[in-house]
């Protein structure tokens, strides 16, 4: 099944894919994939983005001429296959994820879209990772997919990494709207964090009402 937002309907979500930008033959066949495994219970149909939000994150990496991003979650791909289109031709990518399966799947597609040479993998823990990191004005652009408990650390450990004027991207900020009455603690993780973003006078912010919620941070 295709991602959508849980605001729109069915027929709408076909309306807003229809009037938007369509998957090539690389993104259609990994979304099929992904939707193929989900299907068969190897992987969490929630963990793939919708094609529209793919769409507006490549268009937003393009506008920003962002060089350098990283990506905390890929899962199998397609948002950093996004991504990656959008940089320059010497612009880099650097995916950080746990799974060894689920980004195999993801280079397959990286290599077929000639965007290998792009994208850099680590596989383990994401945080440490960033730690490892040199604290210094690093990325252009940064997108968070990952644990939702952990996003408050990814906040703070990539506004330091970030250029100014740097923008990084939060997913799934709505939780198919538990925001509103929160069920787990990742629910009221991402919760505690709008809150607080929404007054940080490092961030410019603004929470979008795109598939699950997309926050855009922008580094002032």
């Amino acid at each position: 099944m295709t991602p959508r937002s849980f605001l729109l309907t069915p027929e709408l979500a076909g309306y807003v894919r229809a009037s938007s930008e369509a998957p090539d033959d690389v993104a259609a066949d990994l979304l099929a994939e992904t939707a193929a495994m989900a299907d068969r219970g190897e992987a969490p149909a929630t963990f793939q983005i919708a094609p529209e939000q793919g769409a507006f994150m490549q268009l937003l990496t393009r506008a920003l001429g962002a060089r350098r991003a990283i990506e905390i979650g890929t899962f199998t791909g397609f948002s950093a296959l996004c991504i990656a289109r959008g940089l320059p031709d010497d612009g880099r990518l650097l995916c950080l994820d746990l799974s060894e399966g689920w980004t195999a799947v993801a280079r397959r597609y990286w290599e077929r879209a000639g965007l290998a040479d792009r994208i850099e993998l680590q596989i383990g823990d994401a945080l440490p990772a960033l730690r490892a990191l040199p604290a210094v004005a690093t990325f252009d652009l940064a997108f968070v997919d990952a644990d939702k408990t952990g996003y408050p650390a990814y906040v703070e450990e990539l506004y330091d990494r970030m250029t100014p004027n740097g923008v990084v991207l939060l997913d799934n900020t709505l939780r198919q709207g538990r925001v509103l009455a929160p069920e787990t603690d990742d629910d009221r993780a991402v919760v505690a964090l709008n809150t607080a973003l929404a007054t940080d006078s490092r961030w410019e912010t603004v929470l979008l009402p795109v598939a699950d919620g997309l926050t855009v941070l922008r580094k002032r």
